[in-house]
């Protein structure tokens, strides 16, 4: 597998588009050039289980990124069922606790060894659209940083797969927490890109060189003129630094 092959393996395109059948359109046209797709709450929404299974039939993996957050019993259901449409990542909130994220792990396994297939559970810690003050609002005494290390490193030990992490926290997370425990990273803009709601972003070369193991990039690809040439750049990019 060459450089280009093993970054198509790590792009995963956000489909963050809220009409289903323009959601269809958009992922058809990267049909062969990505084989990620991320299906988060807006669209999954709107379309349901239905979409994850057309998606699945163009031959895209599937990230189902809800970000369940609920108490355990509730959150190892929804895992569950989750991993029986045959996703290959899902998403819970790591804050929500130590029994919260074993139930997550547990019920991704039932579900993916009912259906033969294989779910990676991944925490999200500190969103990338919050920064010092926000968690300061909230009433979080720990920096930024300690705090993106504590629930990863507890996401660790409930026995996720990973975290979604900043790409910002690469150069903290990835000596502390080596592979195979997975880092995935939103808010990553190539350069010249506009960072819109993102407070901690970097390029998809520095996150490759810095460890990260999935990239999540939405807006540069969605928006362009022409997305095929847009996400081939990017893949390029990744290609260089793997």
């Amino acid at each position: 597998m060459d450089a280009y092959d093993l970054a198509r393996n790590r792009l995963i395109f956000a489909l963050d588009i809220d009409d289903p059948t323009e959601a269809l359109a958009c992922a058809r046209s990267l049909v062969g050039t990505v084989r990620w797709i991320k299906v988060a709450t807006r669209l999954y929404t709107r379309a349901g289980a239905s979409l994850i299974a057309e998606l699945q039939s163009m031959g895209f993996s599937v990230f189902l990124d809800l970000k369940f957050h609920d108490i355990p019993d509730q959150v190892q259901g929804a895992c569950r069922a989750a991993s029986k449409l045959g996703v290959g990542l899902l998403t819970v909130h790591a804050c929500g606790g130590r029994a919260m994220l074993e139930a997550a792990a547990r019920g991704a396994a039932e579900g993916s060894g009912e259906v033969g297939g294989e779910t990676s559970v991944l925490a999200v810690t500190v969103l990338t659209s919050l920064d010092q003050s926000d968690l300061t609002d909230i009433g979080v005494r720990r920096s930024l940083d300690d705090q993106v290390l504590a629930l990863a490193r507890l996401t660790h030990e409930a026995g996720c797969a990973g975290v979604v992490a900043s790409p910002r926290e690469l150069a903290m997370l990835r000596p502390a927490l080596p592979r195979p425990f997975g880092i995935l990273t939103p808010g990553i803009r190539p350069l010249g890109a506009a960072v819109g709601d993102q407070k901690r972003v970097t390029t998809p070369a520095d996150a490759i060189k810095g460890g990260s193991d999935w990239l999540v990039i939405g807006r540069p690809i969605r928006n362009a003129p022409d997305r095929v040439a847009a996400a081939s750049a990017i893949l390029e990019e990744m290609a260089s630094a793997v």
